[in-house]
């Protein structure tokens, strides 16, 4: 029998608050995080509005230098934060035991992105020789999980996964399968991400892949809406905690849920949109019903990926509808990535870390701003307000450019 995997630890670094409980408060009375972008001067941009995180100072967060800052990408920070906070929620004395069973797999998207347009403005301004020696450590995408490797001196398996917006679930499906094939005890987990850079701010916008809605940036995420014109760009972390169940029970762990299921998959037909009937989608999830060896209709809420896209929302629904048949229609179907913007890299983690507290709760976040469904868009959405609800197995969706699709099931213990 493989062996049982459960969250004991979790955190998130969102524009919406960098602790569990404000974050959690704030996604339930339906706020947004999405405002006018503060750290660079967009004003000449097409897009000037983002989930920024505002004010942010890793030291006030955890016991790190002003000088020790600087030598991670804010990407970085994030995620050490991340990790800090989450290691700390978990209660788990990293200073006993074997650090060989206990390892980190941390996703991003895109990594050092400011990093990059820093010292490349360097190097054209003032030359190669100045150039800053820690770029490259800085830029890493394994830079997040190769510093949090570094500062608690896990040993066991270290990686890290790039698999665009796909990148946090995959990081916590991998992670997962890790401790059920008995190759660690722990895991340190999730997503990190910093894009909201004059390259990153503007790339995206110049795919046309964002929404415009300058006049009420707070409205401008809104998956499955009539009038959704692109997703917000976000930054900021989620970090969980996974250990093997009996490992967490022997130190007296709060044991918060249970991952159970974790699927994946490929579109393989275009590199930016998803496939239009969402085939590659509802395969992922069909491989994370299966491998929780559970069947669809006891799925009881799926945290979606709704970006306000107007062709992924429409193909995420349609794989919901080819997977879950009649079910879909009792199924409780929701995006706080209407209150957050979309995080790339780091919103499956942060997501998941909604989910284990929806379950907690008992309530399911709300979509915000869906005030009149689009075409094809025909599902409990929970629109507005959050909602009490039995819940017992959540699906968590991500996916990413690429065609990469990651589910994992997320179970009440």
């Amino acid at each position: 029998m493989s062996r049982r995997v459960v969250v004991t630890g979790l955190s998130v670094v969102t524009s919406l608050g960098c602790e569990v409980a404000e974050f959690w408060k704030n996604i339930c009375e339906g706020k947004s995080g999405v405002s006018a972008v503060r750290r660079i001067d967009c004003s000449e941009f097409k897009v000037r509005f983002g989930g920024e995180i505002h004010q942010f100072d890793a030291t006030k967060h955890l016991d790190i230098t002003s000088k020790e800052v600087k030598h991670l990408d804010r990407f970085g920070q994030f995620a050490v934060v991340a990790a800090h906070k989450a290691i700390s929620y978990s209660d788990l004395n990293l200073n006993v035991g074997d650090s060989f069973r206990r390892g980190v797999l941390v996703g991003s998207g895109i990594g050092g992105l400011a990093e990059i347009e820093t010292q490349h403005s360097m190097l054209f301004d003032r030359g190669p020789t100045r150039v800053s020696p820690f770029m490259i450590p800085k830029l890493m995408v394994n830079a997040a999980s190769g510093n949090i490797s570094v500062r608690w001196g896990l040993k066991g398996p270290n990686s890290a996964v790039a698999t665009a917006c796909a990148s946090a679930t995959n990081a916590i499906g991998d992670a997962f399968k890790l401790i059920q094939n008995d190759i660690a005890d722990v895991m340190i987990t999730g997503g990190s991400e910093a894009a909201i850079t004059p390259l990153g701010l503007s790339g995206f916008a110049r795919m046309n892949a964002l929404s415009t809605r300058e006049s009420a940036p707070e409205a401008a995420s809104r998956p499955w809406d009539r009038d959704r014109d692109g997703f917000v760009l976000a930054e900021g972390a989620g970090i969980v905690v996974l250990e093997e169940m009996e490992y967490a029970k022997a130190r007296g762990a709060n044991i918060l849920a249970e991952i159970i299921g974790y699927g994946m998959s490929a579109d393989g037909t275009h590199m930016t949109a998803p496939d239009p009937e969402g085939q590659g989608a509802a395969r992922a999830m069909q491989s994370a019903l299966r491998d929780a060896k559970i069947s669809p209709d006891s799925i009881d809420y799926i945290n979606a990926h709704g970006t306000s896209t107007p062709l992924g929302d429409v193909a995420e629904t349609t794989a919901i509808k080819a997977v879950f048949g009649e079910h879909a229609k009792k199924l409780a179907v929701s995006s706080i990535k209407s209150q957050l913007g979309h995080l790339l890299g780091a919103s499956g983690a942060v997501e998941t870390v909604a989910c284990v507290m929806a379950l907690r709760d008992q309530l399911l976040p709300p979509t915000i701003n869906l005030d009149h469904p689009g075409e094809g868009c025909d599902l409990d959405y929970v629109p507005h307000e959050s909602r009490s609800s039995k819940i017992s197995r959540i699906l968590k969706n991500s996916f990413g450019f690429g065609g990469h699709n990651a589910c994992i099931v997320i179970a009440k213990v």
